[in-house]
């Protein structure tokens, strides 16, 4: 494989990449400009006809990367021509949903199949002329294994979000599916880390292919700030609060290890005055359904999630990710981040750990190569004095209603206007609840001695490996045991129709994603 190392020695358009003018029509529509470096950068040797490695970060741009010079490069009235394997449901609808747009100009149909409907039906939207197909890896091999589509054989095979399927335990069914499809086709491996089991699979499946990677020496996204805070086991809860009521959040997703966890901590979060809602794989589809919806349309702004059930979920103005735990290996770590700073917007990431956890931390950082600042929980006193700047600027920008100078008539027949100021602002300053004790977290005159009796007692430890960092009561093993076997069940059930909303049937419960 040969990298790519991308240059712009001018500005380049979408028109410099020559794809065709229905192409271009759907991009304007679609309300691009200027293409994203992963775009640029691997829409040329697509239309080329070359296979491709594409590495970039959650958020930058792939679908459009694939998807645009695909589109480009087949005839719709030819049958299914392009073909893209995706993990998870709620990626496959999304996927499909902006294919349906970015090809509509030139009558590109797109239909979704994953579990959950009637294998005829399909079967039958496919057959009735589909020039797309999106599919979850259980399903479709599930129906290349019964022979239910005749003549399938797609000129374009995407592989997208390839280390999610790694982490999914999908490489096997990956590795079936192209037993069943032509060898004399283009086949384009998307992924944001580059573990060695996908550089494995890649060089099986792809033929001398283009290795572009948009990652700058770090598997992170840039445009995202990432924290941390060292609290004790039991200020979880309230260091969240805490957070998010001294962050700007707009909207969030707040990750957890189990499916209990979820319950529990969107519950605390609802009652704290949070829109809050969980998603896990335990919930119905048509429940899981209306809380992503309900999560894109700002129904709700707070998210809990398991790292499984939140696969698949782009949304472009997500500003924060919280990890309640931190996240058992890098690679969880990446795709959680990953959910904000998308799409060329600033985001920001915060995990919280204790003093145990801390190792686990520094191995995150040496594997993912990224930046993370320490921080410390703002007390009450510091969110109170914040608190005073935002209520400072919101009555400078309040608009002034025409009953306010009768009030305020009535008031001056008792009390002088500055008494009257003063008494206003009290009044927005008693409903300024802040919850939870003064001060959360380890304070920096105890943290390195805390530190330091760590390290002392890893070095002390015998017998396997030493110390492994603290899984805390919701994070133990016996929970992730039982969450993993419960939710990997669930990871492919439903459908739907053409748009991107067509279906297939039950991706065989697998057990396999660790949820």
């Amino acid at each position: 494989m040969q990298e790519n190392a991308q240059t712009e020695e001018k500005m380049i358009t979408f028109d410099d990449l020559g794809l065709k003018k229905e192409i271009l029509q759907s991009v304007k529509d679609a309300g691009f400009t200027i293409p994203s470096p992963i775009q640029s950068a691997a829409i040329p040797f697509i239309l080329a006809g070359r296979d491709i490695v594409g590495q970039a970060h959650t958020g930058t741009g792939k679908t459009a990367a694939f998807g645009l010079p695909a589109l480009n490069n087949i005839n719709p009235k030819d049958g299914v021509g392009i073909l893209v394997i995706t993990p998870t449901r709620e990626l496959a609808t999304q996927v499909s949903d902006e294919l349906f747009k970015y090809g509509r100009n030139i009558g590109a149909r797109t239909v979704t199949v994953y579990g959950g409907s009637s294998y005829n039906r399909q079967i039958d939207l496919i057959q009735r002329g589909a020039s797309v197909v999106v599919a979850t890896p259980g399903r479709l091999l599930d129906i290349l294994k019964k022979n239910l589509l005749k003549d399938f054989a797609p000129s374009i095979v995407v592989l997208d979000e390839a280390d999610e399927m790694l982490d999914m335990g999908f490489l096997d069914d990956i590795n079936e599916i192209f037993s069943y499809l032509p060898s004399n086709r283009q086949t384009l491996l998307f992924s944001a880390t580059m573990p060695k089991p996908i550089k494995l699979l890649a060089e099986r499946i792809l033929d001398n292919p283009e290795f572009i990677s948009i990652t700058q020496g770090e598997t992170t996204n840039t445009d995202i700030n990432q924290e941390y805070y060292v609290i004790e086991e039991s200020e979880r809860d309230d260091a969240i609060i805490r957070l998010m009521d001294s962050e700007d959040c707009k909207k969030a997703v707040v990750f957890c290890r189990t499916k209990s966890e979820v319950d529990r901590l969107s519950n605390v979060l609802s009652n704290a005055g949070y829109l809050a809602n969980g998603l896990h794989g335990d919930m119905e589809q048509r429940q899981r359904e209306t809380v992503i919806k309900g999560f894109k349309n700002n129904n709700v702004n707070v998210l809990v999630a398991t790292d499984v059930a939140a696969r698949g979920i782009h949304v472009n103005n997500i500003s924060h990710v919280f990890n309640y735990h931190i996240p058992f290996d890098p690679e969880s770590y990446v795709h959680r981040i990953g959910r904000t700073g998308r799409a060329g917007t600033k985001g920001k990431a915060i995990t919280l750990l204790t003093p145990l956890e801390f190792k686990e931390l520094q191995r995150i950082k040496a594997k993912v190569g990224t930046t993370m600042t320490h921080a410390f929980v703002p007390s009450k006193n510091d969110l109170r004095a914040t608190n005073l700047k935002s209520i400072a600027a919101n009555i400078v920008d309040q608009k002034i209603y025409d009953e306010a100078h009768q009030v305020l008539d009535m008031l001056k027949q008792d009390i002088d206007e500055e008494t009257i100021m003063f008494k206003l602002v009290s009044m927005i300053l008693d409903k300024q609840t802040i919850a939870g004790p003064n001060s959360i977290g380890i304070p920096a005159d105890k943290l390195a001695a805390i530190l330091e009796r760590a390290a002392n007692r890893r070095g002390s430890k015998s017998g396997r490996g030493g110390f492994r960092g603290n899984r805390s009561r919701s994070g133990s093993s016996r929970d992730r045991n039982r969450s993993g076997s419960s939710d990997r069940s669930r990871s492919e059930r439903s459908s739907g129709g053409y748009r991107g909303n067509s279906s297939s049937s039950g991706d065989r419960n697998r057990n396999r994603a660790r949820d």
